[in-house]
């Protein structure tokens, strides 16, 4: 099996043209010695990259086709979404001074039946606390970073915890508490207003950016969205991770619908479940506590339609056409974990393509492939074909640094038939 495009540097998103047309986005991260700044290709028929705009803030988390232009989402600092004309490279931002300088960043757009531009932006931290562990990311590696902007108006708790300062080399700690810069524990009591926009959340906009509103709040990192054919908003979490000041243990990650209203619970409940529960303790002597401490003002937390394997790291997603098998149901790339960034040593997970039953909301096993790290699926409207953004080769060290290799994104093209023949018993039991 071989590649129909190679030599990406990272690539995240896919996207066809009406007339089938192949767009690529790289995520401009630098890693393995990577070009830095993001980018946007059309593929030529023979699989050949030819770049129509570069120097995007990075990561470059989302493209979508829309009224014959691209939808390009930056997650940068601060976070953009803009429209490029595939003819002129003609660049046009719909909106900006969108958060960045965070764990997560302005993720994927979809145009709505309501003809309403909908994106994702991810939190800011892992469960809602600055601690050092955003110095281990990779693509942050800052520890005084933007803190969380609440979506609804929230009450804090009396939650701080303990990290060394980097700044000093004396073993100085400081206090660190919710929704606030590094070293700062804003009082118990303290009410913050809902803003748009914020962090953790669903948005949606006019086509041209006007009437920015908030759909939703405390979806951690929806990274991948779509919309089903019934107009039901679906969107992919990645749960809460094992690091920080407020580590959450064996947390997995979610397949929600997006309703308007509702809250998903982050930063005191995933999945509907609460942080306080012994599930997410781990070897933690210490429940991970609450931040918040009104709940009963907010909406109850939505309760995911899915539960995937800790750390599988679900991402993008595309709906199964009609006239293929398993018509209806869903095609998610799984990225893989992040250990031990994300949480202890373990066996490899993910890395792999599963399948969704849209029926009963349960998972299901795909064929293995000669995947590194899926990101984005694709069905291609004029032949009957499934493409796959795999990211590259992307490994964290035990120490915690990367190890990743430039231009190993590949784009790979499936025939529809691998759907074929699938036993219909792979259900895949969680828990």
């Amino acid at each position: 099996m071989s590649p129909f495009v190679d030599q990406l540097h990272f690539p995240t998103s896919l996207a066809f043209g009406d007339d089938g047309t192949l767009y690529v986005a790289e995520s401009g991260l630098p890693f393995g010695g990577a070009p830095a700044g993001g980018s946007v290709s059309r593929i030529r028929p023979d699989g050949v990259p030819v770049r129509l705009a570069g120097g995007l803030r990075a990561p470059v988390n989302g493209l979508l086709w829309h009224a014959g232009a691209l939808i390009v989402s930056e997650g940068g600092n601060p976070g953009r979404i803009s429209r490029l004309d595939p003819a002129s490279g003609r660049l046009d931002v719909i909106l900006d001074g969108l958060p960045g300088l965070g764990n997560y960043h302005t993720n994927m757009a979809v145009a709505g039946p309501d003809r309403k531009l909908y994106f994702s932006q991810g939190a800011m931290t892992n469960s809602g606390v600055i601690g050092l562990d955003s110095s281990e990311l990779p693509w942050l590696g800052e520890v005084e970073h933007n803190c969380d902007i609440p979506g609804y108006a929230v009450t804090l708790d009396e939650f701080a915890g303990v990290a060394r300062h980097p700044a000093h080399g004396d073993g100085q700690t400081v206090r660190t508490g919710a929704f606030a810069p590094f070293g700062t524990v804003r009082p118990r009591g303290t009410r913050l207003a809902g803003k748009v926009p914020c962090t953790a959340a669903v948005m949606r906009c006019d086509l041209d950016g006007g009437n920015l509103e908030l759909v939703a709040w405390g979806l951690r990192n929806a990274f991948g969205m779509g919309f089903l054919a019934d107009g039901r908003l679906l969107a992919t979490d990645q749960g809460a991770d094992a690091r920080g000041v407020r580590p959450i243990a064996n947390c997995p990650d979610f397949l929600h619908e997006v309703v308007p209203g509702a809250w998903y619970g982050w930063p005191d409940f995933y999945g509907g479940t609460p942080a306080t529960d012994p599930r997410f303790r781990g070897t933690a002597a210490a429940s991970p506590g609450f931040v918040l401490q009104n709940h009963a003002d907010l909406p109850p937390p939505r309760r995911a339609l899915l539960e995937f394997e800790v750390n599988a790291c679900p991402v993008k997603f595309a709906q199964i056409p009609a006239g293929l098998p398993f018509a209806g149901d869903l095609v998610v790339a799984q990225f893989g974990d992040e250990r031990p960034m994300a949480g202890p040593p373990g066996p490899r997970v993910g890395r792999n393509l599963v399948r969704v039953a849209t029926a009963d909301w349960s998972l299901h096993a795909l064929p293995p492939l000669p995947f590194s790290r899926p990101i984005d699926v694709a069905f291609a409207a004029h032949e009957a074909a499934l493409y796959v953004a795999d990211f590259g080769a992307f490994e964290i060290e035990p120490d915690k640094r990367i190890a990743a290799t430039a231009a190993s994104g590949r784009i790979w093209k499936l025939p529809a038939h691998f759907l074929e023949g699938i036993d219909h018993d792979d259900r895949i039991v969680q828990g």
